[in-house]
């Protein structure tokens, strides 16, 4: 095997944590992923996998040399799909990521348009609420909601949302609307530990407020239900009540105290060449995002 081939074979077991595994992605052998391992260490001169009869772990040494083989190979299949063509019409897969919610109300139409255009693609989508790493969980697009740190990526802002404090007009009628935020400890408090784990509420310039929930719930879905019936209280993000704000169904409270916009960037690793599927999908995700008046933070 040549060298980018052996590159590949590690990079199947290593992500399998199995030879076995890494011998089904790649359909060969396993004596033959034996083999390429044994061969890709003795070129190197160390060890890359650590093996007993239970699992299979990269050493402190292959896990920077998976790294630079994931991208090695990434760049080797951009270079191949740039020579076919810049014209070409995408095909082959790709994997997305995006936060669970945000996923669900902005991601899955665009994927869905996308797949509707490009009949040879398919998508494998994986929303969570936590920060994903593109390169070593091998996604090829993100959406990110916040700050970005700096990184290798390539970063394109499609847009900003509000950190809102909300409840139902139901109950508003009841206990009055908050004046300040420290008001918020004479409310009952809807908190959603996908938001603040810390149940701590930043507010503008630099206030915190600690506030004490009569219901946590684990997701952000939940919460909205149990201020929807006039629970109480809560806090999230604006776009993920923009169609209930709209409808009357909850109201924002304490929106003069809200901090800073966070900014929303749809998130993909900058190589030299430009694949036509992570190249189309992103234009058509920028496009639709930058479009989305609940992705505008206007008060």
């Amino acid at each position: 095997m040549d060298r980018l081939q052996l590159m590949t074979v590690f990079v199947a077991v290593a992500e399998e944590q199995s030879f076995a595994g890494g011998a089904r992605r790649l359909n060969m052998s396993p004596p033959a992923v034996t083999r390429a391992i044994a061969a890709l260490e003795d070129r190197l001169g160390t060890k890359l996998l650590t093996r007993t009869t239970r699992y299979v772990r990269v050493t402190d040494a292959g896990q920077r040399y998976l790294e630079d083989a994931r991208r090695i190979i990434s760049e080797v299949d951009e270079a191949d799909e740039a020579a076919a063509g810049i014209n070409a019409e995408p095909r082959g897969q790709l994997a997305v990521t995006a936060p669970v919610l945000f996923g669900k109300l902005f991601v899955i139409p665009g994927i869905v348009d996308y797949l509707q255009r490009y009949p040879d693609m398919e998508i494998s989508a994986v929303f969570l609420d936590r920060i994903v790493n593109l390169l070593e969980e091998g996604f090829d697009v993100g959406i990110r909601i916040g700050e970005l740190p700096d990184s290798s990526m390539k970063a394109i802002r499609v847009g900003s949302i509000r950190r809102v404090v909300c409840a139902s007009p139901a109950y508003l009628a009841r206990h009055g609307a908050p004046e300040k935020p420290s008001d918020l400890a004479n409310h009952l408090v809807v908190a959603s530990s996908a938001v603040s784990p810390a149940i701590e509420w930043k507010f503008a310039e630099g206030l915190v407020v600690r506030v004490k929930p009569r219901l946590t719930v684990t997701s952000n879905d939940s919460a909205i239900a149990a201020v929807l019936l006039g629970m109480g209280v809560t806090r999230l993000l604006s776009y993920q009540i923009a169609s209930y704000q709209a409808s009357g169904q909850l109201q924002t409270i304490l929106s003069e105290f809200e901090p800073e916009p966070l900014p929303i960037h749809v998130i993909h690793r900058e190589g030299r060449y430009a694949s036509a599927k992570v190249r189309s999908f992103v234009d058509l995700m920028v496009a639709k995002l930058r479009s989305d008046q609940a992705l505008k933070s206007t008060k």
